[in-house]
């Protein structure tokens, strides 16, 4: 076993299904302590089962709905409190819904969970991350950051119109807006942060939605033509464990390689609108960097 990532703790969302269960493992399989957040408790529990079995080291598993922004904090002042270190935090969960949903919070849910709880996690977790380092934060996005050409600040909860994939889409645009955004900010540490399209990825993703044209279709093609979560998994664990981008930072991989973004990724009156939007939703604007 190399155990490149020995004294390395990683924190994961996403981790009990699809690439963030398979880089949970592979990572784990590298020497890394795994921590990680999920929402079900049974799934969370054979997760656990599989890595002591794999590895004779126990995860530490903190259960929270990262719909909840409340929830969100909770689990980051868990992680805080057990006192240790963060070497590199995994930001993989993700849903796709078919049908307009709202959080307790009144967000958006794939708003909330695919970017809000990405930007909250991170910013909660920052002082943590500094004084682990050198340390990593990796935001899984997606090519769909393409299905749209900017940010709807105008509607950011989808009120006035739900369409499935642009509301997808613009949520993994927010990704890689962040991840430019804090980059910038963190420059001068010794945090590199980077984003990812990890492919089409036959997983759970999307399967918790009711049975509608668009999930079955979903369903149906899913298998036929994506990577298996481990392929899927592939450019997740080689951000998080590989000295090649430890100097590299504000940028958007696919299949370990930098790749171009598009233009609406670019656009840094939206990065700065996102930034602030984002604080103001997630009542973080004390933060320092």
């Amino acid at each position: 076993m190399n155990e490149i990532l020995k004294n390395k703790t990683c924190l994961i969302t996403g981790a009990t299904s699809g690439i963030g269960r398979s880089a949970a493992i592979e990572l784990s399989k590298m020497g890394a302590e795994i921590c990680f957040i999920a929402r079900n408790p049974e799934k969370a529990e054979d997760l656990n089962k599989e890595i002591l079995n794999l590895t004779d080291k126990e995860p530490y598993c903190i259960i929270a709905d990262l719909s909840s922004l409340e929830e969100i904090e909770r689990a980051a002042s868990e992680f805080i409190n057990s006192k240790k270190y963060l070497h590199i935090l995994l930001n993989n969960a993700g849903i796709v819904n078919t049908e307009r949903k709202v959080t307790v919070d009144g967000i958006e849910e794939v708003f909330a969970v695919n970017h809000l709880s990405y930007f909250a996690l991170t910013l909660r977790l920052l002082d943590k991350l500094k004084a682990s380092a050198p340390a990593r934060v990796v935001n899984v996005s997606s090519a769909a950051h393409k299905f749209v050409k900017k940010i709807n600040f105008d509607d950011i909860n989808s009120e006035n119109s739900y369409q499935t994939f642009s509301v997808y889409g613009q949520s993994k645009l927010a990704n890689i807006l962040f991840t430019k955004k804090l980059a910038a900010l963190l420059k001068e540490s010794k945090i590199t942060v980077n984003c990812l399209h990890p492919g089409w990825v036959s997983t759970s993703l999307g399967q918790q939605n009711d049975r509608t044209f668009l999930a079955s279709l979903m369903a149906f093609f899913s298998p036929l033509l994506a990577k298996n979560s481990l392929k899927g998994a592939e450019t997740s664990i080689y951000l998080c464990s590989s000295d090649k981008v430890s100097k590299i930072s504000g940028k958007y991989f696919a299949d370990c390689k930098i790749k171009s973004i598009s233009e609406g990724a670019k656009d840094k009156k939206d990065e700065e609108a996102l930034w602030d939007l984002s604080l103001q939703l997630t009542k973080l604007k004390g933060i320092s960097f």
